[in-house]
């Protein structure tokens, strides 16, 4: 049976459950336990990292690795113990308590000047901490769009026509070199680093893996569509002002034109995308489904409270 060569590598394990699930995609050994995820903590790199090589196989799989395990029922059901033990935590730790409004126009409120990592990175940045940040985000920019992509066929109407018209932009506007994963590999050059999908994931935090999970999970389970456009909407809705913030970074200490360039594209791009996902993706999506409106303030309440954690970790390294 032939096997991919192409691809990122398997990661190194971090703990017995990431060591179980890569070692059943290399075939060298059995799955672990789906019990032993309920014992697991869950923002811990262990888990996340399993559940991360479990959701891959959806998106480039890893070379080595038999494209027909992503289906896989065996892993398939250890995916799902991950899944249990990563929602419940969520659901415990971002409770959609408000309102979605209040919810919504708390996204538009800065952060006060030097609490977050954009701050630090404008005011105080330097090249090691570009590098350190893109080294990170990688894991998901190398693939932005993808994880919301998944929710295109259970929308309908104008939530979909709006979704689909951002996600466009998010692909190049049909060219290429306009795609900004593409975009980003540009960013990661100029900071002279490796562009390749998958580098880095040996180096990616467990708040980085969990950010990047969360959206894989709102986006291939049906029944989390809310949450998705409600995670849509944090990221589309936040990013213009950090993006300014972060291109002002990237300018201050001569990280060159493509660096600076990814972040000035965000700060116009998700300006306008903020106001269709608003009136258009939630608009759209309550007309159709008003019971989901508890859905998308949990996906904005998930996404901030793991972009807190992530934050947290960048500055606490830093700091040091």
């Amino acid at each position: 049976m032939s096997r991919p060569r192409t691809g990122p590598l398997l990661p190194r394990s971090r703990g017995a459950l990431s060591a179980g699930v890569t070692a059943f995609l290399r075939d060298d050994g059995p799955l672990p336990d789906p019990d032993a995820a309920r014992a697991t903590e869950p923002y811990g790199d262990d888990l996340q990292l399993a559940l991360y090589v479990c959701y891959e196989l959806h998106y480039r799989g890893f070379a080595g690795v038999r494209p027909e395990l992503e289906w896989d029922p065996s892993l398939l059901a250890v995916r799902a113990a991950l899944e249990e033990r990563f929602l419940t935590a969520l659901r415990q730790d971002a409770p959609a308590t408000a309102s979605l409004d209040v919810v919504l126009d708390g996204l538009l409120v800065e952060p006060v000047r030097g609490s977050g990592v954009s701050w630090f990175l404008q005011d105080h940045g330097e090249l090691r901490h570009l590098r350190a940040y893109a080294t990170q985000r990688s894991l998901y920019h190398l693939k932005e769009a993808d994880p919301h992509a998944w929710v295109l066929p259970r929308l309908s109407g104008r939530a979909k026509a709006g979704m689909a018209a951002i996600e466009y932009d998010e692909f190049g506007a049909g060219r290429a070199d306009r795609v900004h994963a593409q975009l980003f590999a540009d960013l990661m050059t100029d900071l002279g680093l490796d562009p390749t999908y998958g580098r880095y994931l040996d180096e990616g935090c467990a708040p980085m893996l969990a950010l990047v999970n969360l959206m894989s999970l709102f986006g291939l389970h049906r029944r989390l569509r809310g949450a998705l456009v409600g995670h849509f909407a944090a990221v589309e809705i936040t990013s213009s002002p950090a993006s300014r913030r972060l291109a002002r970074a990237m300018k201050r200490t001569g990280a060159g034109p493509a660096a600076e360039f990814f972040y000035t594209e965000h700060v116009e791009a998700d300006a306008v995308h903020e106001q269709v996902v608003r009136r258009d993706v939630i608009g759209g999506l309550l007309d159709d489904e008003p019971e989901l409106a508890p859905d998308i303030v949990f996906g904005i309440t998930a996404t901030s409270c793991l972009e807190d954690r992530l934050g947290d970790r960048m500055l606490a390294d830093w700091r040091v």
